[in-house]
This record gives structure tokens, C-alpha cells and sequence, in this order.
């Protein structure tokens, strides 16, 4: 004999909710074995992805929009000095920069890092409207720029060409540590100890070279390097290191 839980009245064996109240009609002892019914939907739903295309067109024209607006704008309205150049130089180094991500995915990354050292020279360019001179351009800018996508095109070649491992990735990256290092504090003391308004051409930029900070940088990086290299030629000892770090 059972009676509903809420109003009292005595049930039916056979019933599955109160004829008095309509008060759902249930065993306790069968509690558990009901399965639980998710508050959520079992379907996850999706989001239809945006196309690379797509995507490459809106960010072309947001570019273009602002450097065209920033540039008739400061034709048209504020002609006082060329603040548009820095504008329209970044606008060009970031559409450069997203190419290999969004617009064209199978261009080489050679190409993409040659690319990128051309937009930010011209974006150094178009700063030095709004300077007076372009000494430090070319004494200082340019060169740092060249030398600094030499040697991105260094590691990329190393990756394309050298094996890759966790090892020759680590001695790959302190070796290029070293060279941008010190090729930085060449450039960067050569330009300091240019005259003003004279040109010291080559032969000075070689004679009395001296290291700073750099020399550090590259002894910790030769350190590092001849430990990576050790470990390089001995297959035990590198075997032994890797199950110990795990990679």
C-alpha cells in the first residue's frame, strides 16, 4: 500500500501519478538506478570558422581605410607635418607581417622574413620624414635592419636545412644569440662614434672594435654551445641526459 507524498491519498499499485494531485508516482528505492538528465544539451554546437580569405580581405581594408583616411586627412585638415607616413609605413609592415598567417600560407619563410626586413625599412623610412636629417637612418637604422634579417634568415635556413632536434634547436638559437648580439653593439658603437656630419666609411667601422655587454652574451652562449655540442657527440651521454629531462 503506498499514498502520495504530497496530498496523502492512498494509490494505486499501478499508478504513475496521483488522480488527486498529479504528484508523479515513484518507488525510493529506484532513486539510483535513474539516470541523470544533464542540464545542458548532449550536442555540442559549433560556430562556422571564418575563412583565411575572408579574413585577409577584412584586415587588407582595414589597412588600406586607415592609410588612405589618415592620408587625406593629413592633406586635407593637418598639413603641418607629415604625421601620416608613420601610419601608413605601419599599416604596410603589419599587412606584410600577417601575409604568411592569413593571406598566401604556402609562401616560404625566407621570402616572409625577406619581406618583413623590406616593410620595416620602409617604415624606418617614413619616420625619417619627421626628423631632421636621416643620419641616424643610415648610419644606424638600415644597417640594423639588414643585419638582424641576415640573421633571421640564418635560423631559417638552419631549420629547413640542419637537423632538428631539442639539442640543435638550443645550440641553433645561442649561436644566433651570440651573432645578433654582437653584431648589435658593433653597429650601435660604430654609430655612436660617428662625427657629426662626416661619413666614416668602412675602414673605421673595423679598427677599434671592442665588446661590452655582448661579450657576456657570447661567453654564456659559448659555454652553453660546447656543452650542447658535447652532448651532440656523445650518444650515451646524450641518451642519459634525455631520460633524465625527459625530451
Amino acid at each position: 500500500m503506498s499514498y502520495c507524498v504530497n496530498c496523502g491519498v492512498e494509490l494505486d499499485g499501478s499508478l504513475e501519478e496521483c488522480p488527486l494531485c498529479n504528484t508523479p508516482v515513484f518507488n525510493p528505492r529506484e532513486l539510483p538506478r535513474r539516470k541523470k538528465v544533464p542540464p545542458f544539451p548532449k550536442e555540442k554546437g559549433t560556430v562556422e570558422m571564418v575563412k583565411r580569405k575572408d579574413l585577409g580581405i577584412l584586415l587588407t581594408a582595414l589597412a588600406v581605410g586607415a592609410s588612405v583616411t589618415c592620408g587625406l586627412l593629413n592633406l586635407l585638415v593637418f598639413s603641418s607635418t607629415l604625421w601620416s607616413l608613420p601610419i601608413v609605413g605601419l599599416c604596410v609592415l603589419l599587412w606584410v607581417i600577417m601575409i604568411p598567417a592569413v593571406i598566401y600560407t604556402r609562401q616560404p619563410a625566407y621570402l616572409s622574413v625577406f619581406f618583413d626586413g623590406l616593410a620595416v625599412m620602409l617604415y624606418l623610412y617614413m619616420i625619417s620624414y619627421m626628423t631632421e636629417g636621416n643620419r641616424w637612418l643610415v648610419h644606424l637604422g638600415l644597417p640594423i635592419v639588414v643585419y638582424v634579417t641576415l640573421v633571421a634568415e640564418t635560423v631559417v635556413l638552419c631549420f629547413r636545412k640542419l637537423p632538428r632536434s631539442f639539442l640543435t634547436v638550443a645550440l641553433y638559437f645561442f649561436t644566433e644569440t651570440a651573432a645578433l648580439c654582437i653584431g648589435l653593439e658593433i653597429l650601435i658603437d660604430r654609430y655612436l662614434r660617428l662625427p657629426q656630419g662626416e661619413d666614416l666609411g668602412l675602414e673605421p667601422f673595423w679598427g677599434g672594435i671592442s665588446l661590452g655587454w655582448s661579450a657576456i652574451v657570447l661567453t654564456v652562449c659559448v659555454i652553453v654551445d660546447i656543452t650542447i655540442i658535447t652532448l651532440l657527440s656523445r650518444r650515451r651521454l646524450r641518451n642519459a641526459v634525455r631520460r633524465r629531462l625527459h625530451f
